[in-house]
C-alpha cells in the first residue's frame, strides 16, 4: 500500500467501530497506535525528501539564471562583433538554459503542493494518534477496574464471606482461651494480705465469737470464757 493511500485509510479509520468489533480491543489499539507511528515516520521520511529534492532544484534554477544572462551576455557580444551567427547560437543555449528552468520552476511548484499536502497529514496523523492513546489509556483504566470488580465479587461471594467470617471466630476463640489462661495464672499467685484486710478478719472473727457467746448463753451452757 502507497504511503498516502495508507495515511488516508489511518485518518478516516473508525477506532470505535475497529474496537467493539475486536475480540482484543487492548491488542487492537495498541496494533492501530503502532501502525499510526510507523506511517508518522514514513510520511516525515517522505516529506524530508521533497525539501531535499526541492533545494535542489532552487540551487540549479538559480544557475540556470545566471546561464541564461551568460549566454545573454555572449549574444550581445557576438552581435557587436558582426558574428550574427554566433549571436543566433548564444541566444538558442539562452532559450534552452530558460526551458529548463521553467520546466524545474513547475516542478518545484508541485513539490510545494506535496509538501502542504504532507504538513496536513502529519498534523491529522499526530491528531489521530494523540485520540488512539487517550483511547488506550481509557481501555486500560477500564480493563483494570472490570478486573477489580471481579475480584471484589469473587472475595464478597456468600462461600468466601463466610469462610473469612469463620476465620474471625476462631480467632477470637484462640484470644478467649489466652485471656483465659492468664486468668488461671493469676489465681493463687496472690501476694500477702494487706493491713486492712487482716483487721478486717479480726472484727469478724470477734463479731462470730459474740454470736456463739449468745447462743451459749441461751442454750444454759458455760461460756469458755467464764
Amino acid at each position: 500500500m502507497g504511503i498516502f493511500s495508507r495515511t488516508r485509510d489511518i485518518i478516516a479509520a473508525n477506532f470505535t467501530d475497529m474496537l467493539d468489533k475486536a475480540d482484543d480491543p487492548q491488542k487492537m489499539i495498541r496494533m492501530i497506535i503502532l501502525e499510526m507511528e510507523e506511517t508518522l515516520v514514513e510520511v516525515r521520511a517522505s516529506a524530508a525528501r521533497t525539501i531535499a529534492d526541492q533545494k535542489e532544484m532552487h540551487r540549479h534554477v538559480v544557475k540556470l539564471d545566471r546561464l541564461q544572462a551568460d549566454w545573454a551576455d555572449k549574444a550581445q557580444l557576438a552581435l557587436s562583433k558582426d558574428r550574427e551567427d554566433l549571436a543566433r547560437a548564444a541566444l538558442v543555449e539562452k532559450k534552452k538554459a530558460v526551458g529548463t528552468a521553467d520546466q524545474l520552476k513547475q516542478e518545484i511548484a508541485v513539490l510545494d503542493d506535496a509538501l502542504r499536502a504532507y504538513e496536513q497529514d502529519i498534523q491529522k496523523l499526530q491528531h489521530r494518534l494523540r485520540e488512539a492513546r487517550s483511547r488506550q489509556t481509557q481501555i486500560a483504566a477500564r480493563l483494570e477496574s472490570a478486573e477489580n470488580r471481579v475480584k471484589l465479587r469473587s472475595l464478597m461471594s456468600t462461600e468466601r464471606t463466610d469462610e473469612a467470617l469463620s476465620k474471625f471466630d476462631q480467632l477470637e476463640r484462640r484470644v478467649d482461651y489466652a485471656e483465659g489462661r492468664a486468668d488461671a495464672i493469676a489465681i493463687g499467685n496472690e501476694g500477702p494480705p494487706s493491713l486492712s484486710d487482716e483487721i478486717a478478719a479480726l472484727e469478724g472473727q470477734d463479731a462470730i465469737d459474740d454470736e456463739l457467746a449468745e447462743m451459749k448463753k441461751l442454750l444454759g451452757k458455760p461460756d469458755a470464757k467464764d
